[in-house]
């Protein structure tokens, strides 16, 4: 099999210049490392913010409004990439990343954090899948998989990194630190890029899908409000939830028929007819679920019910960024043996067994445990991401492979985007319904749950108010598991149906 450059001297896309690979994928990698050590470092400080800030109804909006404008923009910068090059579209991604994050770091509101990171989410959007698509087009199959499992490492270094550094900045300086810290690392990533990396674009007309894309964030924002303030602000069956669901079936519809009418589709859905891409695309979204479950609403739970500090709370999130490369290294050296199919299940068995530590979860556990999970996950995810991606790539030509990897990350960010608005409205309504059911919704309400994720304020709640607002917060975090085991089974099946020969 011709290695990538030969591919693309065959179609005459190659630049005068050599792209030094070494660099390239150093420059990458600190990309990579800025989007991943986001990931740890905000999940870690959200306790502190929250409590700063207020708003615990809004807790899951952080996430969700990053994760859905990373969903959306996602596709594009694929397609954008196969039409005007990898480099750059990933220096704008990066350059607007940096932009959201400086004014992440100035939020006067929550509500102003949730505004600064749809800007933070429009540019990460670009980032993870576009340099797995630069590392496609640098490097053989046999050479990918290597290679992939040294980018998983940047999540290993980053999750040691990530939760330590936002703890000691949440303790020590303040939380806005935590968005600040990226800036450095994308100037340099941008200089890596600019001076090393080097391509030809084959010259044609340009048609990009904005019709597609604006039509998938109406449908996906109006789901995502549904579940978040369905049962919680508004009754599930009043008007503004039936209206928004209504929108959000139309658009969707709208979505697909756009799709299949578009000269250059955002989501080419011919792409889906080769049975391993729709599997693992399938799985991704499922993940993808599972994902946001245990890192958004775990630092909670370490501080608010467990009562430990934010050092802690990080560390239980950094077991599972610590798993995931050390899967990926294993799948990127066992996959070619033994195949996508058993890699993949060797990861969905993984899934199953971390989710099933999380539904049996108690504040008697210890944070131990907790991290024994987080782990589990990680290592879920380490085998059945790099099998998909190493799998995918292998399937398509060079004028598709930006767009087939980023349908795939798409599929598991808008999995992530979704189970961040069901599980943070599954959340709300438990401890609302908690709230009730004690008698105390007049006195404390759903915001109330901040007061236990700041040790000065918690200290200064009686000993009953205190054990019941941590009993509210670990019954509805453990329905939260019960839901992501749910999604560990369901990705267990999808696995089982990938083609066995390959």
């Amino acid at each position: 099999m011709g290695t990538a450059v030969e591919e693309r001297m065959a179609l005459g896309l190659t630049s005068p210049k050599k792209t030094k690979r070494p660099f390239v994928l150093a420059a990458i990698m600190l990309a990579m490392f800025m989007a991943a050590v986001e990931a740890t470092i905000v999940s870690t400080a959200m306790p502190a913010i929250a409590a700063d800030l207020g708003g615990f109804s809004l807790y899951s909006w952080v996430f969700s409004s990053y994760l859905l404008m990373n969903a959306v923009t996602v596709l594009i910068y694929g397609k954008l990439s196969d039409l005007f090059g990898r480099k750059p579209i990933l220096t704008f991604g990066i350059v607007v990343f940096l932009i959201g994050s400086i004014l992440c770091g100035m939020a006067q509101s929550i509500e102003m954090l949730i505004v600064f990171r749809f800007i933070q989410g429009f540019g990460a959007g670009a980032v993870m899948p576009i340099a797995s698509t630069i590392v496609g087009d640098m490097y053989t199959k046999e050479e990918r998989a290597k290679i992939q499992g040294y980018l998983s490492s940047v999540w290993g270094i980053s999750a040691i990194l990530g939760p330590a550094i936002g703890g000691v900045l949440v303790q020590y300086v303040s939380w806005r630190y935590v968005f600040w810290v990226n800036i450095p690392l994308g100037i340099l990533a941008i200089i890596g890029l600019f001076l090393f990396l080097h391509e030809g674009v084959e010259k044609k007309k340009h048609s990009i899908d904005y019709a597609g894309a604006g039509l998938l964030f109406l449908s996906v924002s109006s789901l995502m409000y549904v579940l978040v303030e369905g049962g919680v602000r508004f009754p599930w069956l009043s008007a503004p939830i039936l209206g928004l669901v209504a929108l959000s079936v139309v658009t969707f519809m709208l979505f697909l028929y756009q799709e299949k009418r578009a000269v250059d589709p955002m989501m080419p859905f011919d792409l889906w007819k080769e049975r391993s891409i729709l599997i693992a695309n399938s799985t991704s979204l499922t993940t993808g679920v599972m994902l946001i479950g245990i890192s958004s609403f775990l630092p909670a739970f370490v501080q608010g019910v467990m009562e430990k500090p934010a050092i802690v709370a990080g560390f239980t999130l950094t077991t599972m960024s610590i798993g995931w490369p050390i899967a990926a290294m294993i799948a990127g050296r066992t996959l070619l043996k033994i195949g996508f199919r058993t890699t993949s299940i060797i990861g969905g068995v993984a899934l199953i067994f971390g989710s099933i530590i999380f539904m049996s979860l108690s504040p008697e556990d210890g944070p131990v445990m907790a991290a024994f999970g987080s782990f589990m996950i990680g290592i879920g995810m380490g085998f059945s991401t790099t099998a998909f991606i190493v799998s995918i790539q292998s399937t398509v030509p060079w004028q598709k492979r930006g767009v087939a990897t980023a349908s795939n990350m798409f599929m598991r960010t808008l999995g992530s985007t979704i189970g961040a608005a069901l599980l943070g409205g599954i959340l709300n309504s438990r401890i609302q319904e908690h709230l009730r059911n004690n008698g105390v919704s007049e006195e404390f309400s759903l915001d109330s749950t901040t007061l236990l994720l700041n040790e000065e304020q918690r200290n200064q709640l009686s000993d009953s108010m205190r054990f019941l607002l941590q009993d509210g917060l670990t019954s509805a975090l453990h329905t939260v598991y019960i839901v992501v085991g749910v999604f560990a089974v369901i990705s267990f099946c999808l696995i089982l149906l990938l083609p066995k020969k390959e």
